[in-house]
């Protein structure tokens, strides 16, 4: 049975179109090898190509004719959705157009650290990724196990990430500690739910 899926609806004059991914020289192996957990960040901010790599390592398209994505879903279900927080304002990813929809005009990243328990840090990296899922795109077809398989897919979404910053030369965390109502009330997320936080950003 083909589910049917549920998918966010997102109004076309606040997009931003990002720059085609550039493949880096950074072999998987000396990625693995440098990937730590940075938690000190120059005041410096990521360059569109810098963030159109990451994104798209994220939950980019690497196939047309399927939609087929950056990470592995069950069932090609894709339940996550993918934020960045940055200087000029909070944005959602769009991987259909590989673009950005601005949500919130103004600097959240202090606000996702009040969030995160006051991890100030967070407020420091020159972007701030935020892993949500909408669980019944998942479960509709597998029932509550499809609640296991959506955070599988963001293990993988997330080191993805961590790899990909390596290989721009930038550091990264991953944040679990966060109070879900909190960030939900900042994204103003209505049938989706908060998994993860990843600030990346120039190690200082």
């Amino acid at each position: 049975m083909i589910p049917v899926m549920f998918f966010v609806i997102i109004g076309g004059s606040d997009m931003i179109k990002l720059p085609l991914p550039e493949f880096t020289d950074r072999s998987v192996e000396q990625c693995i090898e440098e990937r730590r957990s940075v938690r000190s960040y120059e005041d410096k901010e990521l360059t569109m190509q810098q963030i159109s790599n990451i994104i798209w390592s994220a939950q980019g398209l690497t196939e047309d004719k399927y939609g087929f994505r950056a990470v592995p879903s069950a069932g090609a279900t894709y339940p996550l959705e993918v934020f960045i927080a940055k200087k000029d304002g909070l944005f959602r990813y769009i991987p259909e157009s590989h673009g950005l929809n601005h949500e919130i005009k103004r600097d959240v990243r202090r606000d996702i650290a009040n969030a995160a328990h006051g991890q100030r840090f967070i407020s420091d990296a020159g972007i701030v990724i935020i892993i949500t899922a909408i669980y019944e795109r998942t479960t509709q077809r597998y029932g509550e196990r499809g609640v296991r398989y959506v955070h599988i897919e963001a293990g993988h979404c997330a080191q993805n990430i961590h790899l990909q910053a390596v290989a721009l030369g930038l550091g990264s965390v991953p944040v679990g500690a966060f109070s879900d109502d909190k960030l939900s009330a900042l994204l103003k997320l209505k049938n989706e739910k908060p998994l993860y936080i990843i600030p990346v950003g120039h190690a200082r």
